[in-house]
Parts: structure tokens; sequence; C-alpha cells
């Protein structure tokens, strides 16, 4: 898959996800998707972002940087968003936070097959 159109399938994830059009998910997210290390499979995804949202009503996937090697993706995602209780176990209350995530992903066959993923928690905390 070219650059172009790898880029084009991410956005078009990104896309979706904000959208939260989880029927829609398999198109872009492998059966057997792997995430930080541990294999939850595409229903175990879904569960981890309808989670998210229902955590997080007004979370918004921002891409601020993406660089893009097929078959991997490298992206910067920013959030600015109030999530309802506690969030990567700080307690948040409602509070407007602003943080960064910085991802990759290994594309198969036009579909996430690995996510690794790592929030900038030092940012929520330094907001508290």
């Amino acid at each position: 898959m070219s650059e172009q159109n790898l880029s084009n399938v991410y956005r078009n994830y990104i896309d979706c996800l904000n959208r939260r059009d989880w029927s829609a998910l398999g198109q872009f997210v492998d059966d057997d998707v792997i995430h930080n290390g541990r294999q939850i499979g595409l229903s175990g995804y879904r569960e981890m972002l309808e989670r998210d949202v229902r955590d997080i009503p007004d979370l918004r996937f921002i891409i601020e940087l993406l660089v893009v090697e097929p078959p991997v993706v490298a992206s910067r995602l920013a959030f600015d968003c109030s999530p309802t209780h506690r969030f990567l176990g700080l307690d948040i209350g409602g509070k407007r936070i602003s943080f960064t995530e910085n991802v990759f992903y290994a594309f198969r066959d036009r579909k996430i097959a690995r996510v690794w993923s790592v929030i900038d928690k030092a940012a929520i905390e330094a907001q508290l």
C-alpha cells in the first residue's frame, strides 16, 4: 500500500472513531489486533473505545502529527476533553484537560494489526 493510501485509510479510521461508528470499526481494525502487547481482538478493541467514550463523552481524536512509512503509521493525537470521573488512575472529576498520545500502528491487509500507545500522563497530572 502506498503512503498516500495508508494515510487516507488512517484518516478514515480516525473519522470512524470521531463519529462513534463502532459497526464500521472492522473495516480498519484486524480481528486479531494486539494493543500494547496484549491480543485483545476486534471486540476487545471496540470495548476499550466504547469505555473511553463512556468515560469521556466529549472525546475527539485530533491528528497533530502523522508519519506514514508503509506498513507503519506513527501519529501524535491531541485531546482536549473532560473525563467524567477517573482517567489513568487520576481523579479528573469532569475537569477539562489537554494531553497527547503517541501511537504507532502496524497495518496488515489495510487493517490495524498492532498498536503501541503511550499517553502523556505527566501533562495531565500537571493540570490537576
